[in-house]
């Protein structure tokens, strides 16, 4: 594994299976064995965007690892103000035993992480949500008993969103087949799937629909992206995931959402509601990963 988690081309095969192994270890022992994998340490969680799951997750992470959880507001802090990255990373990787960051740039994430002696997990940026995603694949494993080949994930909304790109690169990493279904405006980052075959666009939401074991989609108008609401609401519409794209899927197919969810907009909420829907165990295994995460790279 890479000194960093910055995207999912950090992590190989084995990676994934010690993350999913250690996940499932912290799950299962929680509340009843005592890990101090982080004792003594103190994680830093540097947010530019608003959070619920991701913040939670991780400070409860670190403290039940037994470290100890810094929030910091990165509008508050000096790189807020005019200070480079590159100087906040030199004096943070003397403070702090690691770093957490959720904020726009891709491009300023990496340049944190090439500077900072100190490992540095993406907890989303607007290119890609490597945690959330690995979360997914545990979810995906607890429900289907393996993440390969024979499971069919198809995704509808964003295809250039950072949920979409870090779906193609876990599809390159596992072999899952997926499809990502959206409009050709915002279809697949192409250069990304570096033309896998197990990865396609499909404009046709019912076409993609086919023999499908899990539907994902996330919110239509992102943050960021607020000006450009009513023009996402238009051209997203025909990509709701609702309970006739079931009609096409296999019988137990289940349904994925990254949280929060927007019901009437990008998920019907017959379908959010129902038994299909796991978003909640996905949510849950956002903790048990991030975990599993820190302890091998902290």
């Amino acid at each position: 594994m890479n000194k960093d988690l910055l995207t999912i081309r950090d992590i190989n095969r084995d990676d994934l299976e010690n993350i999913f192994d250690l996940a499932t270890k912290f799950k299962q022992e929680r509340g009843k064995v005592v890990n101090t994998a982080l004792a003594g340490k103190s994680i830093g969680l540097i947010f530019a965007k608003s959070s619920t799951r991701t913040r939670v997750s991780f400070e409860v992470g670190v403290n039940e690892l037994g470290g100890t959880a810094l929030y910091l507001d990165q509008g508050k802090m000096q790189v807020g103000r005019g200070e480079t990255i590159a100087d906040t990373a030199n004096v943070l990787s003397r403070y702090l035993h690691g770093i957490v960051i959720r904020t726009y740039s891709q491009a300023g994430i990496e340049e944190l992480a090439r500077v900072a002696t100190i490992p540095v997990i993406n907890a989303l940026t607007d290119d890609y949500h490597p945690c959330q995603i690995i979360a997914d694949l545990l979810t995906i494993k607890e429900y289907s008993g393996r993440v390969d080949s024979g499971i069919r994930v198809a995704f509808y909304g964003d295809g250039k969103s950072n949920i979409a790109n870090s779906l193609v690169l876990a599809a390159k990493l596992t072999g899952i087949e997926l499809v990502i279904s959206s409009p050709e405006s915002v279809g697949m980052n192409a250069d990304i799937a570096g033309g896998a075959p197990n990865i396609i666009w499909e404009k046709d939401p019912v076409k993609a629909a086919e023999g499908v074991d899990y539907f994902y989609t996330d919110v239509w108008v992102s943050m960021g992206f607020e000006e450009e609401r009513a023009e996402r609401m238009k051209i997203f519409a025909p990509y709701q995931v609702n309970s006739k794209l079931f009609e096409y899927a296999r019988p137990d197919a289940k349904f994925l959402h990254c949280l929060p969810a927007h019901r009437g907009e990008e998920v019907s909420a017959d379908v959010m509601d129902s038994a299909r829907s796991i978003v909640f165990d996905e949510a849950e295994n956002r903790l048990h990963v991030q975990k599993a995460i820190m302890s091998m790279l902290f």
